[in-house]
């Protein structure tokens, strides 16, 4: 036995270094490492160019973009399209519109999402699987096809005397209940499968421990799935923050308007200055580009803790 065992350790240690040596061989030789750093400049160009042209679009003129200097830095940098983009088409109203719906619909969605999870996940009734069915099918509903009887609905509820102004056509509550809906089924999902990995001697210890339901909840679980609450809230406010469809039907004046319909408006119907769609089109990106910098990192995590537990 004891030599069987020794022969099959010095067979994996000479497996290791073999590799070892096979990866080594990899890393130290000119030809590949060209290779490599050619590939991964070519996928960095691919990455960052739409952004490059996106901002010096931002500051040129339509004579510029069209035909003079399409591609290259701006002759004249007009940093007037960005004082235009935020006064003429008021898009500092509408960012704060779509920061403010996001925020919501996010909150909304991550703190459903988990309750919802718990309740199906760690406590145990009967209804706990259809309930969970039920929740699924929303992946299986088509934005589009919803539009037309949220639309009547909220229409009817602009009708009524107090909840109306609130909850009616015309408010920001018209968009943020629907975006937390839509976004909570996936939400779950992700939330599931994190939580059915949590031990559910936790829970009993905690009881045993003096933690009622809410304690349980928010000090051992909540807790727990902060890998989760990243993936949720990227997600959600992905959703909410590009949302374009909803935003253009269920909003008809200025003051509720989000940014993806305000973009849209800058457009005329005859002649249209493109730098300041340009300048609002950067407005609306850059807070994406920055969450994701300096959230990277999180977000990275969470996307593999999630599909270590998936």
């Amino acid at each position: 036995m004891e030599d069987t065992n020794k022969k099959t350790k010095k067979n994996d240690s000479s497996k290791i270094q073999f590799e070892e040596e096979r990866y080594t061989i990899k890393k130290t030789n000119p030809a590949v490492k060209a290779v490599i750093f050619v590939f991964l400049g070519f996928w960095a160009f691919i990455n960052l160019f739409p952004i490059y042209f996106m901002f010096t679009f931002s500051l040129k003129s339509n004579e510029e973009i069209f035909g003079k200097n399409v591609i290259g830095l701006p002759n004249e940098w007009l940093w007037s399209n960005y004082a235009a983009a935020m006064k003429t088409g008021n898009m500092g109203l509408y960012f704060l519109n779509s920061v403010l719906v996001t925020v919501a619909a996010t909150a909304i969605t991550v703190i459903a999402a988990m309750m919802a999870t718990y309740a199906i996940t760690r406590i145990k009734w009967k209804l706990s699987g259809t309930t969970n069915s039920f929740f699924m099918l929303g992946l299986t509903i088509p934005l589009q096809a919803s539009i037309v009887p949220v639309y009547v609905l909220l229409s009817n509820v602009a009708k009524k005397p107090v909840i109306g102004g609130i909850f009616g056509i015309n408010t920001y509550a018209s968009l943020i209940i629907p975006y937390a809906a839509f976004t909570l089924a996936m939400a779950i999902l992700i939330s599931t499968g994190f939580m059915v990995e949590i031990p559910y001697d936790l829970d009993e210890a905690a009881r045993i421990d003096g933690c009622g339901l809410w304690g349980t909840f928010f000090k051992i679980i909540v807790p727990l799935m902060k890998p989760a609450l990243s993936t949720i809230g990227v997600y959600s406010y992905l959703q909410c923050w590009n949302e374009f469809m909803f935003a253009n039907v269920f909003i008809s004046d200025s003051v509720h308007r989000t940014l993806p319909v305000g973009i849209k408006a800058l457009s005329g119907q005859h002649t249209t200055n493109w730098g300041p769609i340009g300048a609002a089109l950067c407005i609306a990106t850059f807070p994406t580009l920055l969450v994701y910098v300096f959230l990277s990192k999180r977000i990275q995590e969470s996307f593999i803790a999630g599909a270590v537990k998936g």
